[in-house]
């Protein structure tokens, strides 16, 4: 009960700060008339499942209200905690209490306060020191978009000192009213630990969201992101990793494709405060139709962090004339005896692949797909799960015949 005062505490906090605080500005991302504001309207009660084709890891039950009773019992004997938000408030207020804000701060922006304030689902994983998860902790949230509504949801994951887990999370969207939506995700990477983090996105059309996924990453431990940014609606995206300790290491690999009339900007940091520390981003994007697409990177090795590297790559392939392509690579470097560099593209489809395609008898939407596939590939393949590598082209394939439809 002292832990959901606490928080409760925490969420009045964040509303009175809220309308004194700015919202997100990102280099050549536009957003300032986006609908992004909460509280105009009901919150959703999403429904937090587990997709169909991982039933057999059944670590959560599927509905609206979600216990940790389904978790194995191996793991629920090991301490491994998985939960949503209410049991978490309920049950484990010490652990929130202790490491929620560390990542992501209420009062960084207007929208990481105002989510603060609004939040009352999500989800808590925590892992004990020394303790492995094997088999990856799978959970689809499903925004309920049949009536005007705000979805929040709020991921804490802990991986404790020299623990290691897989989590993978859908987002997705059901129904067709234009609705706003906030998640927000905290990674908190303790020493030695390891942590592999897969997002794979399909939010609606109509949905504008802002997405802010950050890691806090200790000594000689590693997160490794992969983010597969699919959505429909107009999407900012903040993703950030944050390498405190000596050692510490993030891999950053995202795709992205814009379908339609859609804008999506991401704007992906690492900051490398620990010496000796490795981050490495790596983004590719397709854009089609009249859509946009903006990925800003961010590599900053601090003063004091020496050895560190920091490395990035931004291409962006165009399937239309029409559409609004960039890549804006940006390296700041407050110390010496570092390893730093970027790469930004923004070009066409090949002519000469798609030609050499064609005249083996493969139809051009094809013939686009298979190429698109092929500049896609250098992400994909960096995906450490096979499962998440799966779904990904599947949905990826799916987006693409989706946005040739509406050529």
């Amino acid at each position: 009960m002292e832990e959901a005062l606490w928080f409760k505490g925490v969420q009045a906090k964040a509303a009175a700060l809220a309308p004194s605080l700015k919202r997100p500005v990102f280099d050549k991302i536009d957003s300032r008339d986006w609908d992004l504001e909460l509280g105009a309207r009901d919150q959703t009660d999403p429904e937090l499942a587990i997709p169909p084709e991982f039933a057999h890891q059944q670590l959560l039950q599927v509905g609206s209200v979600t216990r940790s009773r389904n978790l194995r019992e191996d793991l629920r004997a090991q301490g491994v905690i998985v939960c949503d938000w209410a049991e978490a408030l309920e049950k484990h207020g010490d652990l929130l209490q202790k490491y929620f804000g560390q990542a992501v701060s209420i009062d960084e922006n207007r929208l990481t306060a105002e989510h603060a304030a609004s939040i009352n689902n999500g989800i808590l994983v925590y892992v004990p020191k020394n303790v492995a998860v094997k088999e990856p902790i799978t959970v689809a949230y499903l925004q309920d978009a049949s009536k005007k509504q705000d979805f929040v949801e709020h991921v804490l994951l802990i991986a404790d000192v020299n623990s290691s887990v897989s989590y993978m999370e859908s987002l997705a969207t059901i129904g067709a009213e234009a609705n706003t939506a906030s998640i927000v995700v905290e990674v908190i990477a303790r020493a030695g630990s390891q942590v592999k983090y897969a997002g794979i996105d399909r939010l609606g059309q109509k949905t504008t969201a802002y997405i802010k996924r950050v890691a806090k990453i200790g000594q000689d431990a590693k997160v490794d992101w992969a983010l597969g940014m699919l959505s429909d609606g107009k999407i900012l995206g903040d993703f950030d990793s944050n390498l405190i300790g000596t050692g510490s290491k993030a891999d950053m690999n995202i795709i992205a494709i814009t379908i339609g009339d859609q804008i999506q900007g991401l704007n992906t940091v690492v900051n490398n405060y620990g010496r000796k520390s490795v981050g490495h981003i790596l983004q590719h994007g397709v854009i089609l139709q009249r859509s946009s697409l903006i990925f800003d990177g961010i590599g900053h090795v601090m003063k004091g962090a020496k050895g560190a590297d920091a490395q990035q790559e931004n291409r962006v392939l165009m399937l239309s004339r029409s559409a609004r392509g960039d890549a804006n690579p940006i390296l700041l470097i407050d110390d010496n005896d570092v390893f730093a560099g970027h790469a930004a593209s923004v070009g066409r489809v090949d002519e000469q692949q798609l030609y050499y395609l064609m005249s083996r008898g493969i139809p051009k939407k094809t013939a686009e797909r298979l190429v698109i596939r092929g500049f896609l590939g250098p992400v994909l393949t960096r995906v450490p799960s096979a499962d998440v590598r799966q779904r990904l082209f599947a949905m990826v394939e799916r987006k693409l015949i989706d946005g040739q439809d509406m050529e």
